[in-house]
């Protein structure tokens, strides 16, 4: 197979995160930086432990993803980023308490040098934060404009011959899409009139990030670049992006469950989800325009994967509850719930209960390590728009209206692995040998 001309990963490798002192990047950045002093293992990391099959089963080439893929090292990864609060990076990690104090410690100095760019914020769409550490401008053209100028200067400043942009902030307030975002002139022309109805701050990000080249990725369910107009900015200026919402724990399951009862034929009549936790995250989802914007992404994994149309038989009535409550006690520690009901031969019906007991940054850092990662892998393949490949990662897979989405966790590894392959000029694998 004719191998993919992928430019070196040489130089610095800048991450620009947005929300950079949130629970989830502080755990991220505080752990990536641990773990290139030798302190930490990496886990959950596919770009850092997993392996990837090579040739025929019998050939047994099983070498690190790492190994063969040509991805940036670690210890070429600078970290910045924007926040409504202006702690540093230490002070944040510290005020998460995700990290115990050892993990912190190791890289004190390294964090208190990383300190956020004020950022762009619109409380009508966080209702629940406050931001203190925030830029001002008189139209969101002109905040856009401040972000570019920020990337440029902070890629400068740094040395860095690349930059990736990633969303780890608050979920938005659920906004549908609008006219405004069917086209690039659209969007801009909205933009330039501080449309504030239909232009929400990340899309200023997303923008920015695209206008100066850098992939873009959106780890929040917000609406974002998932509208036509980004998708056309995207391949005008062949910058990849892709998004959104990450996949970590509930989701997580219902991927992997729902795949579970649809391969073995099971009937489903109802699942209940709940969710709590107390971190900045849960706050936010406090606020009933949040919630929808994370409901609707949570509520399509099911319908998918089951295809009721197509089993209406197994699915047609399926009743899928989802809820999440903040409970301050449990901070960063979140447990999610779910009730299922299944039915077996001849309708006689089952329950499964799951009792995930997880810790949401802990699960979210290696996805954003391993998707600043491979987004900086595509971009140095040329490739552009959204990044299908990348869907392992995402609740809500970013698509075009004329592609179904793929939600199954195993399906969607397949294709991450697949795509890895053809990168480095091996065959793709279907598994029959």
């Amino acid at each position: 197979m004719e191998k993919i001309n992928v430019k070196d990963a040489k130089g610095k490798l800048g991450i620009l995160v947005v929300g950079v002192g949130g629970a989830v990047a502080s755990t991220f950045i505080t752990g990536t930086l641990a773990v290139r002093k030798g302190h930490g293992t990496p886990v959950g990391s596919l770009t850092q432990l997993a392996t990837i099959r090579l040739g025929k089963r019998n050939e047994n080439r099983f070498p690190k993803i790492k190994d063969v893929v040509p991805l940036a090292g670690l210890n070429d990864l600078v970290f910045g980023g924007w926040d409504i609060f202006e702690e540093n990076i230490y002070e944040a990690t510290k005020h998460a308490e995700v990290l115990k104090n050892e993990d912190i410690e190791v890289v004190k100095e390294e964090l208190e040098a990383i300190k956020p760019i004020p950022a762009v914020f619109d409380q009508n769409f966080v209702k629940k934060l406050h931001g203190t550490h925030v830029k001002s401008g008189a139209t969101r053209w002109e905040l856009t404009e401040q972000l570019r100028e920020d990337i440029r200067n902070f890629k400068a400043e740094n040395n860095c011959d690349r930059i990736v942009v990633i969303w780890s902030a608050s979920t938005e307030v659920y906004i549908p899409m609008s006219e405004e975002h069917e086209s690039l002139a659209a969007f801009e022309k909205a933009l330039k009139e501080d449309n504030k109805e239909v232009i929400a701050p990340s899309m200023c990000y997303a923008y920015a990030s695209i206008a100066e080249g850098c992939p873009f990725i959106m780890g929040a369910p917000n609406l974002c670049v998932d509208i036509p107009a980004m998708w056309e900015f995207a391949e005008k200026n062949q910058v990849p992006i892709c998004g959104k919402d990450f996949k970590t724990g509930q989701t997580m399951l219902k991927t992997v469950l729902a795949p579970m009862l649809k391969t073995r034929m099971l009937g489903l009549e109802g699942w209940f989800s709940t969710n709590i936790l107390g971190n900045r995250d849960g706050e936010v989802l406090d606020d009933p325009g949040s919630f929808k914007t994370k409901e609707v992404s949570k509520l399509s994994v099911i319908d998918t994967i089951l295809q009721m149309d197509v089993y209406p038989e197994l699915y047609g009535n399926i009743y899928h509850k989802v809820r999440i409550n903040y409970y301050p006690p449990r901070k960063d520690n979140k447990e999610g719930w779910d009730n299922i009901d299944l039915v077996g031969w001849l309708g006689y019906p089952m329950q499964l209960k799951v009792d995930f007991l997880c810790r949401d940054s802990i699960l979210a850092a290696p996805l954003c390590l391993d998707l600043v990662l491979f987004s900086d892998l595509a971009l140095r393949c040329g490739f552009a728009g959204i990044q299908h490949w990348l869907s392992f990662y995402f609740k809500s897979p970013m698509h075009t209206p004329d592609r179904v989405p793929e939600h199954d966790l195993f399906i969607q590894h397949t294709i991450l692995k697949n795509t890895l392959r053809k990168i480095i000029g091996e065959e793709t694998i279907d598994y029959l040998d």
